[in-house]
């Protein structure tokens, strides 16, 4: 019983640290939509990934945190908050290793697929990522209640894969690799049992909840 109530306050102090990493990611872009509004969207244009321009590969770092209007940081947002929480509740250092990979795969997947010369911005790759994750994550750690998150996402959100293709005016080349970079996240970042633990045979889906549910003191 005191097992599980550790578990319980460790996964809640995680759960904190994920929403103040998602508070302050997203004070960040906005405080940067203001200097870049203010600067007539100059910094969205020196910093924005540029197609197939070497020099401006550094920006596949700097991209994601711009973006070209209130609207489409407004539209950002709502789903980059929600998934990314999903995302870290379990664990931030996980999470930040998951962010990086997303943000150099979707970056590159948009340098190399975007028309030459093109300037890309904008955090949706980045919430496509994490979109990714919190779909497969369940089922690569094999915990069951993450794999009802991934369910229930990809049943309320099931509009955002109409993202992954092709459109004009829209990165979807950055949506389509965040994807995919998330999808690869859940398996690369998966939850490794070893020894007897991996040997144990898989307990019924009644009891795995019940487990779960445990674990997290309710």
């Amino acid at each position: 019983m005191e097992a599980k109530g550790q578990s319980a306050e460790i996964m809640i102090a995680e759960a904190r640290k994920a929403l103040w990493v998602m508070v302050g990611f997203l004070a960040l872009i906005w405080l940067l939509q203001i200097a870049n509004w203010a600067s007539g969207y100059a910094l969205g244009y020196e910093y924005g990934l540029r197609a197939w321009n070497l020099t401006s590969l550094p920006d596949i770092v700097s991209s994601p945190f711009l973006h070209w209007s209130w609207e489409h940081i407004e539209f950002n947002s709502g789903p980059l908050f929600v998934f990314g929480f999903l995302s870290a509740y379990r664990g931030v250092r996980k999470f930040l290793s998951v962010t990086a990979l997303i943000i150099v795969v979707s970056g590159l997947g948009a340098w190399f697929m975007a028309a030459p010369g093109t300037v890309g911005a904008g955090a949706s790759g980045v919430v496509f990522g994490y979109f990714g994750y919190v779909l497969v994550r369940g089922a690569f750690d094999r915990h069951l209640i993450d794999i009802v998150v991934g369910v229930v996402m990809a049943l309320c959100f099931a509009y955002q894969f109409t993202g992954l293709l092709p459109q004009e005016g829209i990165g979807w080349q950055a949506h389509l690799f965040g994807f995919l970079a998330g999808v690869a996240g859940g398996w690369l970042f998966r939850d490794r049992r070893t020894g007897k633990a991996a040997a144990a045979p898989p307990p019924n889906s009644r009891d795995a909840l019940r487990k779960e549910l445990d674990d997290l003191g309710l």
